[in-house]
């Protein structure tokens, strides 16, 4: 795929170098990482892994017991109920978190990198697939990564409220400010977005660590006190449970499904931690006191009390108030890690052609992962906001969270397994059977999850319709765009015979031509030697292409070849959609004989469409155009998208635009 104003172009076949050094390589995403696990791990890194990955799952115990027995599915706070509810919980957190995510789909990694958009990179044009199939898989894995912005949006505004409303515990009056201190927050905390997270981001895995640890004292000092509770570890309870209460206790999974939020983010983080960090940190530390937690929650309940807040009474009087900010802190560095993950994902949905480029900045000069994305962040504020108005709580407001992380994990399941027989070596009877088997699991919890449709999940499906409509507009308007370009090229040994019989005078300098046409000659260069009448002494006809992997190393990254001896080369930049194209810094670093490049003697020409609607006759139903409305919708993006001089660092003082009419 070419990032330019020329169009956005996917590369079909051949492949580029780097997929086929990632298909040939004998350890990409086929999980062959012993030797890294047995490699030593620096606690500093597992104390990253606890602020950074399991932040969002580590807050879940504050609210998700008590909704399965609070909620508008809730049960009564029977033992029977108790044992089953939380031998649900327990078992949730062995067969999907631990073995599908920790264990499983962790080895899905495409050149160490985890998330939705990756698995999306490895089903790529290349692979031995039915057309048909893979358009499915392509579109499943674009509907996945939508919904995954509704249930980003809901995460700050959930967690911070159920950590604000354990002060009422104490002091029922503190109830009328939970909601404007919530929105004081939230707003101090998009607001230093701009300035980065990296000091913040250090002191991040302490706090968590003593978040974790107090979570799992607390619950282990309940649960010693009503032993009875670790009966649940029995499956027989839970599946008791949904034989005694059939279809309420059906519907109560959408509830218990709130313990497993935040395992997408523990896929996507793969790339910032590795494997290794991430599993071991589960295993050793997170799940245990995860299980205590919510034990201890139960043992609570055994004993009589009331289920309107059990995670905070776990407490002594004297430790409440401390505890409450302690899970503020908890809160919002949960909320800080989904809003990095936000801008990570849109940065990856622009990397690879499925939104418009909008303004990302690097906030860190160390750290590439520290970026800063304003019109996400100010979308990400806005939605905040108007969810803790509208809901008001956090059991309103759990009826948002869950449906749409509930889709984008069985999205992964279907990606990640179609990854596990293409590529992981995996037979076609295991893959199917882990496919089916997870699926049934997470289907049982989107089916009970379907029903907060009505009472807020329209939210965040809502968000990630129109998330899934930009991103398919964009795709579809940018190929038919470059369609459209591709009548107005020519052959470049066409071109160089203009050249000889033109005659055109050569000035001194380099022009470089941005260009997603990487065979032809791009429109750009030929409307400008139509009207110029002159080229520069070197030309250089640069494209960008963004490949199928998270990145590439730079000595992999340039190609670069003459088109004859008339001083015109072909340049062609290779990025990994984790990274970021600088293209003087690139041409700076070139060391070519016969190319001497003074970036002060250079000038850049990009092409700017103006886009016409189609003639009057070209409409009617056909799976080449879209509806006028979406022809509206993609030209209204275009313009509104971050200019290439911007978006490539280019010095706006070097940059000449020409226009070209096309019409889509």
């Amino acid at each position: 795929m070419a990032e330019s104003e020329d169009g956005d172009k996917e590369r079909a076949d051949p492949r580029s170098d780097a997929e086929k050094r990632e298909s040939e390589s004998p350890r990409a995403n086929t999980g062959q990482s012993a030797g890294r696990l047995r490699a030593p791990v620096r606690p500093a890194i597992l104390l990253g892994v606890l602020g950074v990955v399991y932040g969002d799952l580590g807050t879940s115990p504050i609210y998700a017991l008590r909704e399965c027995f609070t909620g508008d599915n809730a049960v009564a706070t029977t033992p029977a109920n108790i044992y089953g509810i939380v031998s649900i919980i327990f078992w949730a957190l062995i067969l999907i978190a631990s073995l599908k995510y920790v264990i499983l789909v962790l080895r899905a990694d495409n050149h160490g990198e985890g998330g939705i958009f990756a698995l999306l990179a490895l089903i790529g044009p290349w692979r031995n697939l039915n057309r048909g199939r893979r358009r499915l898989l392509v579109l499943l894995g674009l509907a996945g990564a939508a919904v995954l912005f509704g249930d980003i949006m809901i995460t700050p505004a959930i967690s911070i409220l159920s950590a604000i409303e354990g002060v009422s515990v104490a002091d029922p009056g503190f109830q009328i400010y939970v909601v404007p201190l919530t929105l004081v927050i939230l707003v101090l905390l998009f607001a230093l977005q701009s300035r980065g997270t990296e000091r913040i981001g250090a002191i991040f895995g302490p706090v968590m660590l003593v978040w974790f640890a107090l979570i799992g004292a607390l619950g282990l000092a309940s649960a010693i006190q009503d032993p009875r509770i670790f009966k649940a570890m029995n499956p027989a309870y839970a599946i008791e449970f949904f034989i005694r209460n059939r279809v309420a206790g059906y519907l109560v999974l959408s509830a218990a499904f709130l313990a497993l939020t935040g395992l997408e983010a523990l896929y996507a983080d793969l790339g910032h931690f590795g494997r290794s960090p991430i599993r071991r940190a589960w295993f050793g530390f997170i799940l245990p006191v995860l299980v205590l937690n919510y034990f201890g929650q139960g043992a609570y309940l055994l004993r009589g009390h009331p289920a309107t807040q059990p995670f905070f009474n776990l407490a002594p009087d004297w430790f409440l108030y401390p505890l409450v900010a302690v899970a503020s802190a908890a809160t919002i560095i949960a909320s800080q890690a989904a809003i990095t993950g936000a801008f990570s994902l849109v940065r990856q949905a622009v990397q690879l052609g499925q939104m418009p480029r909008i303004e990302v900045r690097q906030t860190s000069a160390q750290v590439r992962g520290q970026i800063y994305v304003p019109m996400a962040n100010w979308i990400l504020l806005a939605a905040a906001v108007f969810l803790v108005l509208t809901f008001r709580s956090s059991g309103n407001l759990s009826d948002v969270y869950g449906v749409a992380v509930n889709a984008t994990m069985a999205v992964t399941t279907v990606l990640a397994f179609n990854i596990a027989l293409e590529r992981g070596g995996w037979s076609k009877v295991g893959a199917i059977a882990g496919l089916v088997g997870f699926l049934a699991i997470e289907i049982a919890f989107l089916g009970a999850n379907a029903t907060k449709v009505v009472t807020g999940a329209w939210f965040s499906l809502g968000v990630g319709a129109i998330f899934f409509l930009v991103m398919l507009t964009w795709r579809r308007g940018s190929q038919r765009l470059h369609a459209e370009l591709a009548n107005d090229t020519m052959p470049m040994d066409e071109f160089v015979r203009k050249i000889d019989e033109q005659a055109p005078a050569r000035v001194p300098g380099t022009a470089v031509f941005v260009t997603g046409h990487i065979e032809e000659c791009p429109p750009v260069l030929r409307h400008y030697l139509l009207r110029a009448k002159t080229l520069h002494r070197q030309v250089i006809l640069l494209t960008v292409l963004v490949e199928g992997v998270p990145k590439i190393d730079k000595q992999d990254r340039v190609e670069i070849d003459a088109c004859g001896d008339r001083g015109i080369w072909r340049l062609i930049l290779h990025y990994g959609f984790m990274q970021h194209a600088n293209i003087p810094s690139e041409l700076k670093a070139l060391d070519v004989p016969g190319l001497d490049i003074d970036l002060d003697d250079t000038t850049y020409y990009i092409g700017r469409q103006n886009l016409l609607p189609p003639m009057r006759g070209q409409q009617g139903f056909s799976w080449r155009r879209m509806m006028r409305w979406r022809d509206r919708l993609y030209a209204l993006m275009k313009r509104n998208s971050v200019d290439e001089s911007v978006f490539f660092y280019i010095p706006s003082d070097s940059v000449i635009e020409i226009g070209l009419q096309v019409r889509i």
